[in-house]
Formats: C-alpha cells, sequence, structure tokens
C-alpha cells in the first residue's frame, strides 16, 4: 500500500505466487552455481559471473517463464564477457536478460523475482555464490529507476519488491544507492519501514545500502555532505540482535567519521551512555581507523567502550 507521502507500508506483492522449490526433482529446481566460500589467491572474481553461471540463470527463468529462450540468451550473455571484471559482468548479463525478458518492466522483474533460489537462512560465512544475483540487483539499478522504461508507470515499488527479495539472497547495497540519489526522500522511508523487518538481510541493507562511501559502489554525494538523513536508521539499528546488523551501522559510522568526526563522535558519546557491550563492541569498532591514526576523541571512544 502506497501512503499519500509515497512511503510503501508493506512490500508490494506480485501478481502471481512466488514459486519456491520444495522437494522437487533437480532438474526442476533453481539453482547457483559452483563457488569458493571466499577470495582464493590467483582466483579472480569474475570467474563468479562466468558459463556455469550463465547456464543457471539460464535454467532459473526458463523452470517459472517457458517461453525464455535459454540458448539465445546464453549466447547473448558469453558475447563479449571474457575481459569483463566482475562488477562490469554484471552489468553486461544485466543488458542481456533485458533483451531476452518481457518487454514490460513489471513482468520482467515478476519472472527474476519467481526464478530466484530460497532466502538465505544465516548471516555468516555466506560465501561468494551469492555474487550470482549481482546481475539481477544490476537489471533494477539500471532498469527499475526512469519511467520511460516502465511505459510511464511510477517503477518504484516494483523495484522496492524486487530488492527486497533480492537483499534476501545476496544484497541490495549496490541497487538500492541510484534510487537514494533519485528519490532521497521516498527511498530513505522505505529503508526506515524495513530497519522493523524479521529478516536480518533486510535490515542491514537499510545501513550498507546508505554509507556514503560504501567500497565498490557508487557514492551518495549529497549524504557525503551531510548525513543528518540517514542518522535515524543507525539510531534504530545500534542495538540490533543481529551482528551482521551491528557490524553495518559500525562500518556506516566509520564512513561518517572520515567527513564528519564531531559529528560521528558526538554520536558514538551518546551511545555511551546505559552501553550494553554489544554497543561498546559496534562503538570501538567504528571509530578503528582513526584510532589507529592516534584521533583524540577516537581513543577516548574506545577506551570508555571497553
Amino acid at each position: 500500500m502506497l501512503l499519500p507521502s509515497g512511503r510503501l507500508t508493506s512490500v508490494p506483492k506480485p501478481d502471481i505466487p512466488l514459486r519456491m522449490p520444495t522437494k522437487r526433482p533437480t532438474s526442476r529446481t533453481p539453482r547457483l552455481p559452483t563457488a569458493p566460500r571466499s577470495i582464493q589467491k590467483g582466483l579472480s572474481l569474475a570467474n563468479l559471473l562466468d558459463r556455469e553461471a550463465i547456464e543457471c540463470l539460464a535454467h532459473n527463468i526458463s523452470l517459472v517463464h517457458p517461453a525464455f529462450e535459454g540458448k539465445a540468451f546464453q549466447h547473448t550473455a558469453l558475447n563479449g564477457l571474457k575481459p569483463l571484471s566482475i562488477l562490469q559482468r554484471g552489468h553486461h548479463l544485466a543488458r542481456a536478460l533485458r533483451e531476452h525478458l518481457p518487454e514490460r518492466y513489471e513482468d520482467a522483474i515478476h519472472v527474476l523475482v519467481q526464478s530466484l533460489t530460497p532466502p538465505l537462512t544465516g548471516t555468516e560465512d555466506l560465501g561468494l555464490g551469492v555474487f550470482f544475483y549481482l546481475p539481477h540487483v544490476s537489471f533494477v539499478a539500471t532498469y527499475g529507476l526512469d519511467p520511460t522504461d516502465t511505459e510511464g508507470h511510477d517503477p518504484f515499488e516494483i523495484s522496492m519488491f524486487a530488492q527486497y527479495e533480492l537483499t534476501r539472497r545476496f544484497s541490495a547495497e549496490f541497487s538500492i544507492r541510484p534510487f537514494l540519489i533519485r528519490w532521497p526522500e521516498r527511498t530513505l522511508a522505505q529503508l526506515i519501514e524495513w530497519t522493523k523487518d524479521r529478516d536480518p538481510h533486510v535490515r542491514r541493507l537499510c545501513s550498507e545500502g546508505t554509507r556514503p562511501r560504501l567500497p565498490w559502489a557508487m557514492r551518495i554525494p549529497a549524504f557525503i555532505k551531510d548525513p543528518r538523513p540517514v542518522l535515524p536508521i543507525l539510531e534504530a539499528l545500534k542495538d540490533d540482535p543481529d551482528l551482521y546488523v551491528r557490524r553495518s551501522v559500525a562500518n556506516h559510522l566509520g564512513d561518517i567519521a572520515k567527513d564528519h568526526p564531531r559529528l560521528a563522535f558526538e554520536l558514538c558519546e551518546r551511545w555511551l551512555e546505559d552501553a550494553s557491550k554489544e554497543r561498546k563492541w559496534l562503538l570501538r569498532h567504528a571509530v578503528r581507523h582513526p584510532a589507529k591514526k592516534g584521533v583524540k576523541a577516537a581513543l577516548r571512544i574506545r577506551r570508555l567502550a571497553k
């Protein structure tokens, strides 16, 4: 439901129910490509989006969209793939998906979401296989912003729905950022709502996706200039029950400290009051880099947060 303010009160649902795999023959089950648990010496991350990943993409989509021309998609996807980095491959495969999925953006999103494997059940040791979904988030970031790509319809709700589902399998921290730049108030309102979600992957997105200087991702100039619009998200998550989320809050505070150290340190000082041991760890982690440089305010926070 969409309020007059433009804020979603709940995540929009597709017109047709999601097909999540149950006990079915392997050939009828969505699958992920094989991938190492961690980065290995001599292994390029680009290999995570290679021929096997493209075959899995074609397989998973064909399960829910029989009209999908899998062989033609694979030919398009493999053409020009080899020299690309992993992020470039994500964008390249998103373009290939756009060429072979239904022309209407909303229909294409329904197909992609239906083709997903089940949500992640843990928050640690996720491995590198989740990078399989980089083309999916690239698809949303590339084609889910401009109404001219969606027959004049507002793409916000369906794009938020897609990112909600994708972040439960990978992370939508890359794709949410163009929306924060294009529709900052609207997107922040949605993320505030998601800080109360039951899934820690969704709650983590609220902090990680709004980091002003997120590694690998486009920066958010408005938040580098003034991070205060994002502070309610950090307040809501500072005592999150999951370390996965609290670590993101700490890293976000570290980002803020690079451009606005006084604001970051004052916030940390305020959070020290009645701080649990978990929050104290968050504060120590947040100021670790300036503390290593000998910044007195950071050293004080680390001392008080022991």
